[in-house]
């Protein structure tokens, strides 16, 4: 991919290392790197520079509805209604500080939490090695990559060693690309030229090196296009789901709104009072709360992770967690103890080896590159004296390989040793050491066959297994490449274990009675992991294997996916195939790795999870970072992402009930009345006091009923309860109407105050209906919701005879009014109980229905 530049690219100029003025063993000094820092600035994509609060505080007030609303009371004012104007401007102000105030404290609460999981790097200042945060990188920093890592700018390459670079987010190159140090022929102008150069936001496959920064920020070949590759995620079906239902009460608010004022123009109402008590009633009738509540519940559930020890990174991933249904999880380090010990090292006879371990400690001893806990392990089990072995090359890791291979030479000798999964080396060795170097028999298939049953064996006990193999080259042989993994020697294997988690069997078996569905998706042998699952107690139900899943296309892969639980010798690729299938399937599916190979998965499920000591690559591809290796925290965060998103249903279905319910009762009023139901500035005020009584949803707890199964957002469910508990309001709202014109004989006045107090008495009371599918009596509700609801339920009865009631245009009704709606009140919520019960159970009687047809489907 050539780059558009009008001068040479920087990767071409000579003397890079002199022109940038630094020593590149010792780095920047720390005065230097700050002096730098303030020059060229952090180094980010988009140096987001916040709005000083009052411009954000301001900017709340451009929403059309506030803005109409605020213009025609100042119309009003103008024409000599000077009250009007003082007391809708006060309202709008309150509801709007209301939601700043909320939703700025938990935000900036969420920050510092994403903060504290920020990438880092090794970066070289003042001639010892430090991890800074990537923003604080500078041109001129040199930094040390290894495996795993993200490159954190745009540099040059000072010392590589078998340094290979995923570059394909900038070229679209398919595979890792070899970097070295060196200059390079004028013709290299494009990026994929540039094998002296590494680019930020690249990823490290494998090696090691020191690059010197050459650029930060929005100065890197990524930083020139990152708008074409930061486009905004797709929507999650949550953020869809509230988008249409938001979608869905703006149009009926918009319709009922513009029969109400075209009503009162036919019945000859004051137009100016008309168009007023219209956009007061839009303001009432949006749901212009749940964005904040949204927002407020998701970060209160990040605050309790993180007291869990989780961070989240998206917040919309909290409630992803809570409808989650299928866990796929890869084995080690995630169910294991990842302290990986090496066990055995035998001969293809069983015997003990210290030939297999010789050459294994020598394989890995020199690899640099992708260095695995199984290298650590054979390097921490005995010292071995390398004497004058020294490397010549070597071959990577990869996951399609599946094996290691180094080049090595003492002076006398040069071998090719390599180790690998059993089955990869096997397949690439014509002969097998029946004892020591000097015995080499044929790889005949009655061999094949027992050496095959030999490392089985070991799998069996539950041990990892690497194959080691090795064979002679020729003194003049100086670059190893994978056509030369052939004609191998077979040594033996090595045979590693690495227990269970002590938590992972009751964690697993919690989850699993919580309705998520484990699925282990591992790159280990079947044997392996069975013994893994019978340890923790998980019952194999289907198992398929990476040839078995290279041979399925997608619609036989989604069919199977269902009743496997165990996937094995799966690579990247086929982990991701295995998530995709799931979700074709309509599951919530998350992911537990912390491995290279693991990106894609992560980064492709509803919500990936991963691990502090995780590779870069994977912390920046999860939505969760768990800080405690401990699956019981997983657990009590997926039972915190049902508690969320139960609570952003009550409020939903709150709103979607009582809007649609009011939308009615309006439209009726408005066609019968003379006057106005509500003034203005009283349905602002009864809005504002609603509010407040749901401020506290995000505190309140969830039923335990509801926490036993994953849900997910069902719109379905709520525009059904809308239509069933919408129309008991309105019938209530119209015997308080008859009530009062007919029973009370009430004018334009006490009429207003009367269905005031009445609609917010029973708006506020029923939230204790809906909060729960059980019994309200049963089921409390927080403490602070309690208190908050009886608050505004008796400023709502007070307010009318209270000299500030006069202001709002109420008068103080009879006693016999409070003794007539004390009982409507007790009755409404009676009947809304019963009916809400009812709903539910035709509601469960249908979820079992379409349960039964995927299952025949299925």
């Amino acid at each position: 991919m050539p780059v558009d530049v009008k001068h040479r690219p920087w990767w071409l100029e000579p003397g890079l290392e002199e022109k940038a003025g630094l020593d590149a063993r010792k780095g920047l000094s720390t005065a230097e790197a700050k002096s730098r820092l303030a020059c060229f600035g952090p180094n980010l994509l988009r140096e987001t520079r916040e709005k000083p609060l009052p411009l954000q505080f301001i900017a709340r007030f451009r929403n059309p509805l506030i803005i109409i609303l605020l213009a025609a009371s100042t119309v009003s004012a103008l024409t000599g209604d000077t009250s009007s104007f003082f007391i809708i401007s006060f309202m709008v102000l309150l509801s709007v500080t209301l939601d700043f105030v909320q939703e700025y404290r938990a935000n900036e609460s969420v920050k510092k939490l994403r903060r504290s999981v920020s990438l880092r790097a090794m970066v070289v200042r003042d001639d010892k090695p430090l991890e800074l945060p990537v923003s604080e990188i500078v041109p001129g920093d040199v930094v040390l990559l290894f495996a795993g890592d993200l490159v954190p700018g745009d540099g040059f390459v000072l010392e590589s060693r078998d340094f290979f670079v995923n570059q394909a987010l900038l070229t679209g190159e398919p595979y890792p690309v070899e970097k070295r140090p060196g200059l390079l022929p004028e013709s290299a102008t494009g990026l994929e030229d540039a094998s002296n150069a590494v680019f930020m936001g690249t990823s490290v496959i494998s090696g090691s090196a020191r690059i010197t920064v050459v650029n930060t920020g929005s100065r890197t070949a990524i930083g020139a296009i990152a708008d074409s590759l930061s486009r905004p995620a797709a929507p999650t079906s949550f953020e869809l789901g509230i988008h249409r239902f938001g979608a869905l009460i703006m149009r009926l608010t918009i319709l009922m709104v513009m029969f109400v004022l075209l009503t009162n123009v036919f019945f000859h109402k004051p137009w100016l009072e008309s168009f007023l008590f219209a956009v007061a009633l839009a303001v009432g009738l949006t749901p212009e709360l749940l964005p904040m509540i949204i927002s407020v519940t998701l970060s209160r559930g990040a605050l309790r992770m993180a007291r869990m020890q989780i961070i989240v990174r998206r917040l919309s991933a909290i409630q992803d967690l809570g409808s989650m249904d299928v866990l796929c999880t890869d084995k080690t380090g995630t169910l294991t103890e990842a302290k990986i010990c090496l066990a055995k090292h035998v001969d293809v006879n069983g015997c003990s080896s210290n030939r297999v371990l010789e050459l294994a400690y020598l394989n890995s001893f020199f690899e640099t590159g992708m260095r695995s806990p199984l290298d650590q392990a054979i390097l921490d089990h005995q010292h071995i004296e390398v004497g004058t072995w020294r490397k010549i090359d070597e071959v990577p890791f990869d996951f399609e390989r599946r094996r290691i291979s180094v080049l090595i030479d003492n002076g006398t000798k040069r071998w090719l040793v390599v180790k690998g999964a059993p089955d990869e080396i096997l397949r690439l060795c014509s002969h097998y050491e029946a004892d020591g170097e000097s015995a080499k028999c044929s790889m005949n298939e009655a061999a094949m066959e027992e050496i095959h049953k030999q490392y089985r064996a070991l799998e069996e006990e539950g041990s990892r297994v690497l194959g080691i193999a090795w064979r002679e080259v020729s003194p003049d042989h100086f670059h190893e490449l994978v056509r030369d993994e052939t004609n191998l020697i077979l040594a033996g294997f090595a045979a590693f274990l690495d227990p269970p988690k002590a938590s992972a069997a009751s964690a697993l078996a919690a989850l699993a009675h919580a309705g998520v569905a484990i699925k282990i998706v591992t790159g280990d042998s079947d044997l392996v992991t069975r013994y893994i699952c019978k340890e923790l107690k998980i019952e194999v139900n289907g198992l398929l294997t990476g040839k078995d899943i290279a041979e399925l296309d997608d619609n036989a892969l989604q069919a199977r996916v269902e009743s496997a639980n165990i996937f094995c010798r799966v690579n990247p690729i086929q982990k991701e195939r295995v998530i995709r299938a799931l979700k074709a399937r309509n599951h919530v599916v998350g992911y537990l790795g912390d491995g290279i190979n693991d990106a894609p998965s992560l980064h492709t499920a509803d919500v990936g999870l991963s691990v502090d000591s995780a590779v870069d690559v994977a912390r920046e591809a999860a939505d969760m970072i768990l800080l405690k290796h401990d699956l019981h925290a997983l657990y009590l965060a997926v039972m915190e992402g049902r508690r969320t998103l139960g609570n952003i249903m009550k409020y939903i279905m709150m709103g979607t009930s009582s809007n649609f319910g009011n939308m009615f009762s309006m439209a009726g009023a408005a066609l019968f009345l003379p006057f106005l139901p509500m003034l203005p500035t009283q349905i602002l005020l009864n809005n504002i006091l609603y509010d407040i009584s749901e401020v506290p949803i995000p505190l309140d707890k969830v039923d335990a009923w509801e926490m036993r199964h994953p849900h997910v957002l069902d719109l379905d469910l709520i525009r059904n309860f809308m239509l069933v508990l919408g129309p008991i309001s309105s019938l209530f709202d119209f015997i308080i109407f008859y009530i009062m014109l007919v029973v009370l004989d009430a004018g334009e006045k006490l009429f207003q105050t009367g269905w005031f107090v009445e609609s917010l008495c029973t708006q506020v009371l029923v939230i204790f209906v809906i909060r729960t599918r059980g019994n309200p009596l049963v089921s409390t509700a927080h403490p602070i919701l309690v208190v908050t609801s009886l608050t505004i339920i008796a400023v709502a009865a007070l307010l009318p005879v209270t000299p500030i009631g006069a202001y709002f245009g109420f008068v103080p009704p009879p006693i016999e009014f409070y003794l007539i709606l004390g009982t409507m009140v007790v009755f409404y919520l009676m009947v809304a109980e019963l009916a809400k019960q009812g709903f539910y159970r035709w509601a469960g009687q249908v979820d079992q229905k379409k349960k039964r047809a995927r299952d025949i489907v299925g």
